[in-house]
This record gives C-alpha cells, sequence and structure tokens, in this order.
C-alpha cells in the first residue's frame, strides 16, 4: 500500500481590504494518516446528525453558533447538540490540525497577504519536513472556494513536495473537511476572545470567554502540530 497523508483546507476571511467584520485571514490543515481508519468515527458521528433531524448536509460551524441560514429555525440547545457532535468527532480522531492567521490591518499592501500566507505555509511545511517525507503520496483536499489561496497551496506544495495531488471536495463528503471548518472557526474565536471582540451572538453560545477556553480550546489545541 502507498503511504498516503490527507490534508484537508479550510479558510475564514477574504483578500479583500480590512474591514471591522473581517480582521483576521485564517487558514487550517487537517492531517490524517490514510492508514488511520475513522469509519467507526464517523459512522458515529453520522447517528448523531441523524438524530438531531438535520439532513445529511454539511455542518457550518460559524452560521451554527451564529444561527445564520439554515440553523436560524433551531433552539440554543438544538445547535449546541449539533455542534458539541462535530467538535467531539475532530478531538476524538487521530488527526492534527496548524492554523496560520494574519491580522489584516497590519498589511501595507494588498498583495501583503498573499506574502504572508506563502511565508507562514512555507514555514511550518519546512519546519515539519521529515514528518511529511515518509509520505510517498500527499492529497490535498480544498472546495477551491477562494482561487487566491487555491493558488498559493498549488505553488507552496508543489515546491516542496514531489508526488502531490490536489482535488476539489464538497464538504457533505467529507466530515474531515467540516472539522477544518471548525477548527478554523474556533481558532478565529480564539482570537476575538483574546481581544475583547465575541459578538453578542457568540457570546450567548458559548457563555463567556472562560467557558470557550475551558470547554472547547484547551482539549482541541492539543491537536495543533508543535
Amino acid at each position: 500500500m502507498v503511504k498516503e497523508l490527507s490534508v484537508f483546507i479550510d479558510e475564514l476571511g477574504d483578500f479583500g481590504q480590512y474591514a471591522p467584520h473581517s480582521p483576521f485571514y485564517i487558514v487550517t490543515l487537517v492531517f490524517h494518516d490514510q492508514s488511520v481508519d475513522l469509519s467507526r468515527n464517523i459512522g458515529h458521528l453520522n447517528s448523531k446528525i441523524r438524530d438531531s433531524g438535520l439532513p445529511d448536509t454539511p455542518i457550518h460551524a460559524g452560521p451554527l453558533v451564529r444561527r445564520e441560514y439554515e440553523y436560524l429555525s433551531l433552539s440554543l440547545t438544538e445547535r449546541k447538540r449539533i455542534f458539541n457532535s462535530l467538535y467531539n468527532f475532530a478531538r476524538t480522531v487521530n488527526i492534527k490540525y496548524y492554523t496560520l492567521n494574519v491580522e489584516k490591518k497590519e498589511l501595507e499592501e494588498k498583495i501583503d497577504l498573499n506574502v504572508q500566507i506563502t511565508k507562514k505555509l512555507s514555514a511550518f511545511l519546512f519546519k515539519h519536513l521529515e514528518v511529511f517525507t515518509q509520505y510517498e503520496r500527499i492529497m490535498v483536499y480544498y472546495d477551491f472556494g477562494q482561487m487566491e489561496l487555491a493558488n498559493i497551496l498549488v505553488s507552496v506544495f508543489n515546491t516542496i513536495f514531489q508526488v502531490v495531488e490536489f482535488r476539489k471536495v464538497k464538504p457533505v463528503d467529507y466530515k474531515l473537511f467540516q472539522a477544518a471548518d471548525m477548527l478554523c472557526t474556533l481558532e478565529l474565536l480564539a482570537l476575538k476572545a483574546e481581544k475583547n471582540m465575541l459578538s453578542k451572538s457568540e457570546s450567548v453560545f458559548f457563555t463567556s470567554s472562560k467557558n470557550l477556553n475551558k470547554a472547547y480550546l484547551k482539549a482541541i489545541q492539543r491537536k495543533r502540530f508543535i
């Protein structure tokens, strides 16, 4: 069998100029060794989703917290049950993750965002090169939602690694992609809590910054690449 590493990537933010509603740009990479079977974990998560009454649609952590879009009719208790199901999946499966963030108000030019993402991603991959080069193939899964980021990913991964394949992912098909979305959201919330920037809906969902850290961030961040 080919020793294969899967990398699921999601982002929050945009490549526009700094704006108060979008102060950060965040990219999260979730790493999974394909030799580790996650079918039992995925089956358990699927049963939790069915029990919630939701159809088999991707879980979007940010809108779930803020009670937006398809979650408008759900109570706080129902939304927390769904959020916790995906959170517990991400917390218990055998994965690691890395998140890079850029505070956009510190950038002088728009192109500086591309430069910062490229530098931070390259530095991380080179730091852990010994780990990643143990794999014969690296599969990168991204939904190509932002072509600026897609171009950076293709450039950086193909520069550093010899055998890399990219696949356009549909979020509904991959629970690890949904986990990447949740981890992006949690890392954004960590930044906002640190700067006292949590919105009213975020504060209601997590009760307080202290509870956010104690009940969610502390445990999940143990899965970070050091």
